[in-house]
């Protein structure tokens, strides 16, 4: 699985096979089982997490008792909720296995450590970041100004397999519509 963690880095930058074994010390390697919970909200976000199997999930709960999905991780991203992470403050965000999951996690203190040990990393972090946050604009633009049907079917028509993948309540819930809702569009065959 660590293959996956060092391809992923040299899309974006330089790491030569003699750097490999000590950028990987600064990670370990943790299996979840499915639903298993990473944090719940008020605990301090202690880890970065990379997927190198499974899907993750972050949500919160709203003022009725209802999670709301914010973001996926499936391979090849990270998650975390970096507010509690940059700055250890309890967080407002539950991070839980959607599936059974291999991710490399990484502390604070060993990331910092492994940007001033790589330097390269620091560019790598930056791409990563830039990319997940473009991601997020393109999700709130496309919640904010399309219709919900127009919104599953431009999700569904540029991400068929996750579609697949994801249960359909939990689909519902990153796309701000009701289960059963998202039921009725699937019955009208709008993918």
């Amino acid at each position: 699985m660590s293959e996956m963690l060092i391809t992923h880095i040299r899309k974006f930058t330089r790491l030569s096979d003699e750097e490999v074994p000590a950028l990987l010390a600064f990670f370990k390697e943790i299996e979840v089982r499915k639903k298993e919970n990473l944090l719940k909200e008020g605990q301090i976000c202690r880890y970065n997490y990379f997927v190198t199997e499974g899907c993750l999930r972050m949500f919160f709960v709203d003022e009725k008792g209802v999670e709301k999905t914010v973001q996926f991780g499936l391979e090849h991203w990270w998650i975390a909720d970096y507010f509690s992470f940059q700055r250890h403050q309890p967080s407002a965000f539950c991070i839980q296995a959607v599936e059974r999951s291999v991710l490399y996690a990484i502390d604070l203190q060993a990331q910092e450590q492994l940007l001033e040990q790589f330097p390269q990393m620091e560019r790598y972090f930056r791409m990563v970041h830039q990319t997940a946050h473009a991601a997020s604009q393109m999700r709130l633009k496309f919640l904010y100004g399309y219709s919900r049907e127009a919104l599953y079917r431009q999700f569904s028509s540029s991400f068929p397999e996750f579609v697949q993948r994801i249960p359909q309540y939990l689909l519902a819930s990153y796309l701000g519509i009701t289960p059963e809702y998202l039921s009725e569009l699937r019955a009208k065959n709008i993918s």
